[in-house]
């Protein structure tokens, strides 16, 4: 009997971890679910659609009609993966209702190919702390010690538009501390050793030319850091703002909410997810749900 609706779970992520421009990224315990299903006609959006072109061509599979619905606590155009959720929830959903002509590496392929850019897409399907390089990766998971603190304000911010205002080129030397910076920060995570992380996520190649659109970002992030965080960055492309702490979550919740001078902000304490997108139920026909 064909499958006839699969419902996906795609955690967020957060990306770039400052000087990890478009190749660091962490998946967080925060989801959206995408359920697609068997229909007689297509009811989905253009990301959907898109998504599932992409799929239909690499998996070389006769095209069919489908409905795509997307649940979950992943707000968009915030910095935290929210078409990701989507693309990578269609892949794995029409990936599962053919039974599976694709493996997981090549869809992360495809999602990073959709998004132009692997550092969302990899932790996406991955979980954990990713490095990611076109369509390689390289994951460590996390330790739930570490708590992700988000402050995520009301605004968007649109990724076209905050890339449309980066420079072509950088200069030589702040190059080279963005690079270690980088570098200090995979050898934190890859080897648990957060302490590590205190004073390596000073960026020069992308976060000073975005900080027009998220004008309390420098003082969000010393905020945090005063108040016990290992450090703070902007979240992709933002507007939201993340730091990373091993101790006193909410003084450092409490400060970088105060810091924004934001009423309307959400502040999510979280940690990281180490399964990435996961088939959380697969139906045979409307009354056989099966887990």
């Amino acid at each position: 009997m064909k499958k006839q609706q699969i419902t996906v779970r795609v955690p967020a992520t957060t990306s770039n971890l400052g000087p990890g421009f478009d190749c660091l990224g962490v998946a967080l315990r925060l989801y959206n679910f995408v359920t697609v299903s068997r229909a007689s006609e297509i009811e989905a959006g253009a990301m959907a659609r898109q998504a599932a072109r992409q799929f239909f061509q690499a998996a070389d599979c006769e095209p069919f009609a489908f409905s795509c619905a997307v649940q979950g606590e992943v707000p968009r155009s915030r910095g935290l993966g929210s078409s990701v959720t989507v693309r990578l929830g269609v892949l794995h959903a029409l990936n599962a209702l053919l039974d599976s002509p694709l493996k997981r590496a090549q869809i992360f392929g495809l999602c990073a190919e959709l998004e132009g850019h692997p550092d969302n897409a990899a932790p996406a399907e991955f979980g954990g702390f990713v490095v990611a390089r076109h369509n390689r990766h390289q994951k460590f998971p996390v330790d739930p010690r570490l708590h992700f603190i988000l402050l995520i304000p009301a605004f968007e911010v649109k990724t076209a538009e905050a890339r449309s205002v980066l420079p072509n080129e950088i200069d030589r030397l702040r190059a080279v501390e963005s690079c270690a910076n980088a570098c200090a920060i995979t050898a934190a995570f890859a080897s648990g050793c957060y302490e590590n992380l205190r004073g390596m996520w000073r960026d020069h190649l992308h976060q000073p030319f975005r900080a027009q659109f998220v004008p309390f970002l420098e003082r969000v992030i010393a905020a945090g850091e005063k108040a016990g965080a290992l450090g703070g960055f902007l979240s992709g492309s933002g507007s939201t703002v993340a730091c990373v702490t091993l101790r006193s979550p909410e003084e450092v919740a409490n400060a970088m909410r105060e810091a924004s001078g934001l009423d309307d902000a959400e502040i999510r304490i979280i940690r990281a997810d180490n399964d990435g997108a996961q088939i959380v139920v697969s139906v045979l026909n409307s009354d056989a749900p099966v887990a």
